[in-house]
C-alpha cells in the first residue's frame, strides 16, 4: 500500500535547489506527485506530495529531516492521504486589479461564506505595462458541488467583482 508524504521547504533560494530535492525523494525509492515550488524575494518555497512504500517514505523522511544542515531549508513533514473524491467541477477564477488591501480576504470569504473549496490559489503583483500602476493578480481553482446552480453564483460572483472593482473571469477548468 502507497504512503503519502507531505513536504513544505523554505529557505535561501541558489541553482540546483530543485535537483537537489528531487534527488533525494528519487534516491529513496518515491516519487514526486504533486508540486508547487517558486523563489518568493530571495527565498525559495516548496510544497510537495511524495507516494512510496513505507520503507522509501521512512527514507524520503530521514533524508529530508537532515536537509537543514546543508542547505539551510526549514523542512516539515505530515503524513497524508488521498484526498476523498467530491461530486463538483474545478472552475477558474483570473482577477485584476489594482493594488490594496484585502484583496485575497474578500475573495476567500465570497467562496468561504458559500462553501466552496479553494484548491489552489496564486498571486503576483506587477506595474502595468504604460502606467506603471501597481497591480494585482489572482488566479484560483475553486471546487464547485454539482448541486450549486452556477447562473446564481456566477451573477453573486460578478457583482461582488463589481463592488470591490476587480475585472474577473469565472470558467470551467480544462480537465
Amino acid at each position: 500500500m502507497e504512503k503519502l508524504l507531505a513536504v513544505t521547504a523554505i529557505g535561501p533560494d541558489r541553482a540546483g535547489l530543485i535537483r537537489d530535492l528531487s534527488e533525494v525523494v528519487t534516491a529513496s525509492g518515491c516519487m514526486i506527485h504533486e508540486s508547487r515550488m517558486m523563489a518568493l524575494g530571495s527565498e525559495f518555497a516548496m510544497l510537495m506530495l511524495v507516494g512510496g512504500n513505507w520503507h522509501a517514505v521512512g527514507k524520503v523522511r530521514e533524508r529530508l529531516g537532515s536537509l537543514h544542515e546543508t542547505t539551510e531549508l526549514t523542512v516539515t513533514l505530515r503524513d497524508a492521504e488521498v484526498r476523498a473524491h467530491t461530486d463538483s467541477a474545478p472552475y477558474l477564477v483570473d482577477v485584476v486589479t489594482l493594488d490594496h488591501e484585502g484583496i485575497i480576504l474578500g475573495l476567500s470569504g465570497f467562496f468561504a461564506t458559500r462553501g466552496l473549496d479553494i484548491a489552489e490559489l496564486n498571486t503576483r503583483r506587477y506595474n502595468a505595462p504604460h502606467t506603471g500602476a501597481v497591480m494585482f493578480s489572482v488566479q484560483l481553482t475553486v471546487n464547485v458541488p454539482a448541486n450549486v446552480h452556477m447562473a446564481g453564483l456566477r451573477e453573486e460572483f460578478f457583482a461582488y467583482c463589481d463592488a470591490e472593482n476587480l475585472d474577473a473571469v469565472l470558467e470551467p477548468a480544462q480537465r
